[in-house]
């Protein structure tokens, strides 16, 4: 299904996607990353404040660190972390997902991960590589909601296509 590379490679595709919005989105005011655009999770802001509640939730039943804010559920994710803890806490969760998926051997993806769904208030079972998987693709998929909305508000923030990913990602300023 898949392999420890592919972690990696998407871990360094998160890692890069990331430095690109969040880069894009300081060079806007507070209002036109808090404008309700039109996405699930209404802004920009809101919509990055919910990618790092779900890869804070999902690291932590890969790596059994630290988890997400309690209570947010939902909607409630875009507004579980201010702009200024995103700004902190973004560079740490890329470099966490990118130390585990580093860490990360054959075995570590075979198997079924179960874990407690506070949404669904039951416990769940799925393949460790499925929920690994959905991990990146979840990224994906609200990035490229964040990247339009940032075009939209006149930012621009990098290319999205894995081809072009840099040798090496650049540091958070």
């Amino acid at each position: 299904m898949i392999d420890p590379a592919y972690a990696q490679v998407m871990a360094r595709y998160n890692a890069w996607q990331n430095l690109s919005l969040y880069t894009a989105a300081r060079n806007l005011s507070e209002e036109a990353r808090q404008q309700d655009r039109g996405a699930f999770f209404g802004s920009i802001e809101g919509t990055l404040c919910h990618l790092a509640w779900g890869d804070l939730m999902w690291m932590s039943r890969f790596d059994g660190g630290q988890g997400a804010r309690a209570g947010a559920f939902g909607p409630e994710t875009a507004s579980a972390y201010s702009w200024e803890e995103l700004l902190t806490l973004r560079p740490k969760l890329d470099a966490r997902i990118a130390a585990w998926a580093w860490s990360l051997s054959d075995d570590d993806l075979a198997g079924d991960l179960t874990w407690y769904s506070a949404v669904l208030k039951r416990e769940l079972s799925k393949s460790k590589a499925l929920c690994v998987m959905h991990l990146f693709n979840h990224q994906t998929h609200h990035r490229g909601q964040v990247h339009a909305m940032l075009t939209a508000a006149g930012a621009r923030p990098d290319d999205t296509d894995l081809p072009f990913m840099p040798e090496e990602v650049a540091e958070w300023p």
